[in-house]
């Protein structure tokens, strides 16, 4: 007996629902509401979210600054008619207690094998069983990547435990597949090597979708976490998808299992147009009032501070870092300050709207101030560095590491406060070739302090060295909280200049 299965899987919205980025009021081809019109779900279907629902828009933003306005993302999943949601990273950024208000709100099962009660003991949202109207019985386990121990603020989950994924996903399907026709693995992470030539990408943990595919025998793996389009295909016998970020792509899966031989195909789903339904009508009032939220005035700079493209940026600085950059420094009374740009950046015009301020810094990130020495701030200076690389004819281009397989532009740093030179030339730990702060040459043992995203404090990006450093302040407010308070303190900020580097890419 032919037996068939339609699914369809998001992952990565990040809480856009309404096709918008936010920076604008321009309508996109984005937008979760723009794609459920297309689910055409029946009794044999099975509609599934990879996670990182709950933080990323200003919806999501607005949401949690104002917990009377509950959960939309759980109002437009439930009347999308979704089944199974896996957890992201980004799902605990506003703590656990937040998570769970969210998932009781929310009809679909959660599936995440790795996830622990504290006690280590008890996986909280441990794999399911479902069994479709033609009898097809499928398994279903979701794991997430463990690195949210690395990134996440203790105060956030101390009451779970976020074990190894891959140990997780492997002792999951020794349970379910005897039990089950069909399984699938909702992974929210990514791959490690390059799924077509198996060139390893990265060496961390972060990231063990290949492992997965080559060391387990899941029928169907959907994966997630680097924004990274991933046609269907198979790998090692199993069959991946990654749908883009922000529900600007889906995946539309047909699988066809007649006794032992199984036929997986898919093709990837695009936004079409918004539903007509009342669904629409309960959010409209919501969009409205987080517009005008955006819309308000918080102060005025004497001149724009808008960003410009990111090569550019990071060769010559830009009045957006110089903006955040005196924002941290004046926070934290540090001497030396980092600042790091989200991905799309767009920066501050004159007039400083809180659209400005929340698409220019999207992230939740409170700001920490670490006791560094000069030995160790050369370290994650050259560290920088490898964002950037020579081409065959010698140009400075991005390093494709930051581009491939998830865009990373987030993960070069501004250093403000100090003077230092740059040169691409030489090779790795020797990049710089000065460094001073206040005019005198910085020596290995010098002592400063230094404030930083408690995201790069905990070794994000792969600046282990912050970690080796004594913390002196934790901080309390965000840094985005930061930033409208100085914008607000005066009548008009004088945007300054204290960025003072220079990259040498010339080898001739």
């Amino acid at each position: 007996m032919k037996q068939a299965l339609k699914i369809y899987y998001t992952s990565d919205v990040h809480g856009y629902l309404f096709p918008t980025n936010y920076a604008d009021k321009q309508e996109k081809e984005m937008g979760l509401l723009k794609c459920i019109p297309n689910f055409q779900k029946d009794e044999n279907t099975l509609i599934i979210d990879g996670g990182d629902m709950l933080q990323g828009s200003a919806m999501a933003t607005y949401c949690q600054d104002h917990p009377e306005e509950g959960f939309p993302q759980a109002k437009v999943l439930n009347h999308a008619g979704y089944d199974f949601v896996t957890l992201g990273n980004h799902d605990v950024n506003y703590g656990t207690s937040y998570l769970y208000r969210y998932l009781e709100e929310l009809d679909a099962t959660c599936v995440c094998e790795n996830i622990f009660d504290a006690s280590g003991n008890e996986s909280k949202y441990p794999w399911k069983i479902k069994t479709l109207a033609n009898g097809l019985k499928v398994g279903i386990v979701g794991v997430v990547t463990d690195y949210i121990n690395v990134w996440e603020k203790a105060e956030n989950i101390q009451d779970i435990t976020v074990n190894a994924p891959f140990a997780a996903a492997k002792q999951a399907l020794a349970e379910i597949k005897p039990q089950v026709d069909l399984t699938i693995c909702i992974y929210h992470g990514g791959f490690e090597r390059d799924v077509k030539s198996g060139e390893i990408l990265s060496k961390t943990s972060e990231n063990v979708g290949y492992k997965i595919c080559k060391e387990l025998d899941f029928d169907l793996l959907l994966t997630g976490h680097q924004h990274l389009l991933i046609e269907g295909q198979f790998l090692h016998g199993t069959y991946i998808v990654q749908p883009t970020s922000n529900a600007m792509t889906y995946f539309e899966i047909h699988i066809e299992k007649e006794q032992n031989n199984m036929n997986i195909t898919s093709s990837i789903g695009r936004p079409t147009h918004l539903p007509e339904s009342d669904l629409l009508e309960q959010l409209r009032p919501l969009e409205m009032k987080v517009q005008s939220w955006l819309d308000r005035a918080i102060g005025k700079l004497d001149r724009d501070a808008l960003a410009s493209e990111k090569l550019e940026m990071a060769l010559t600085g830009s009045p957006v870092v110089e903006l955040i950059g005196a924002v941290q420094l004046q926070e934290s009374n540090a001497q030396i300050t980092v600042v790091s740009l989200a991905n799309t950046t767009p920066g501050f015009h004159k007039d400083v709207t809180m659209r400005d301020i929340i698409a220019s810094y999207p992230y939740t990130n409170q700001l920490i101030t670490l006791k560094i020495n000069g030995a160790q701030l050369k370290q994650v200076i050259d560290k920088n560095a490898d964002y950037f690389a020579l081409d065959e004819q010698g140009e400075i281009i991005i390093s494709p590491t930051y581009l491939y397989p998830k865009v990373e532009h987030y993960h070069f740093d501004f250093y403000v406060g100090i003077d230092y030179v740059i040169d691409l030339c030489k090779n790795k730990g020797e990049r710089v070739t000065e460094l001073y702060y206040k005019g005198q040459i910085v020596q290995e043992e010098d002592e400063f302090t230094i404030a930083l995203s408690d995201y790069r404090a905990s070794g994000g990006g792969g600046f282990d060295t912050y970690k080796e450093c004594e913390v002196i302040n934790e901080g309390a407010k965000e840094i985005v909280e930061s930033i409208v308070t100085y914008i607000e303190s005066k009548k008009e900020i004088v945007i300054p200049h204290q960025l003072n580097y220079k990259i040498i890419h010339s080898c001739n």
